[in-house]
């Protein structure tokens, strides 16, 4: 597939979310995700609100789902989410839940693999149960007490094991990001906030150069498979 940028808004309002989200969008992002602090701050509000400012963008929900499935995915939807996430160590009834509600209402899942004991297994599984993409995820609090891990870990060997689109998700850089297409994860996520040499960017502080980062951002991600 050709590479896609996708915005994850890690913030907690509404009105921070929409700020960054139009930042994103003017830069030439193309998908935009309700992180799970968002989700967690606002509810299914937060889509809704996303879905009606960027009636044409796919809208990422963020939810992790560990249980419910079925359910917390028909929500999603409704309110106008185009994928949901649902996490790769939960039960497999919980996964096919998912997946059956995403078939039922016209979206997609993604299925993360942080915290599988085994990831290349992991992956292997949420692809026969149905999920469509597979997200190579490095866990905040796990990078905060080991900085040297990164999805570079697993991301080679999950790249090998499955046959539907890989991203690559937890602490990497702006370059990093940019050349996870390269190294077959041609869904390129960067987290907003951005922090970048210690400084961080938020748009009510540093909008004309928050664009900035994230066009040079997107010209590099679609540049780079033909670099």
């Amino acid at each position: 597939m050709e590479p896609i940028v996708q915005i994850s808004l890690d913030l907690t309002t509404i009105k921070e979310a929409l700020e960054m989200a139009e930042v994103a969008v003017e830069a030439g992002v193309d998908w935009i995700e309700a992180g799970t602090p968002l989700l967690l701050g606002e509810g299914l509000h937060a889509v809704v609100a996303l879905r009606k400012a960027f009636p044409n963008h796919p809208i990422i929900a963020d939810l992790k789902t560990m249980d419910g499935g079925y359910l917390e995915a028909e929500m999603m939807a409704k309110a106008g989410a185009t994928h949901v996430v649902v996490m790769g160590v939960a039960h497999p009834a919980t996964v096919r839940a998912v997946v059956k509600a995403a078939r039922d209402y016209g979206i997609k899942v993604m299925g993360d693999i942080m915290a599988a004991s085994d990831p290349v297994a992991c992956a292997k599984a949420l692809e026969q149960n149905g999920v469509d993409y597979i997200l190579v995820h490095t866990s905040f609090d796990e990078r905060g007490e080991d900085p040297a891990r990164s999805p570079y870990d697993h991301l080679e060997a999950v790249v090998k094991a499955v046959n539907i689109p890989v991203q690559a998700v937890g602490g990497l850089s702006i370059d990093q990001a940019a050349e996870m297409p390269k190294l077959g994860a041609p869904l390129v996520v960067v987290g907003a906030p951005l922090v970048i040499d210690r400084k961080e960017f938020r748009p009510s502080t540093d909008r004309s150069e928050l664009k900035l980062v994230l066009k040079n951002l997107v010209a590099k991600v679609k540049n780079s498979v033909n670099s």
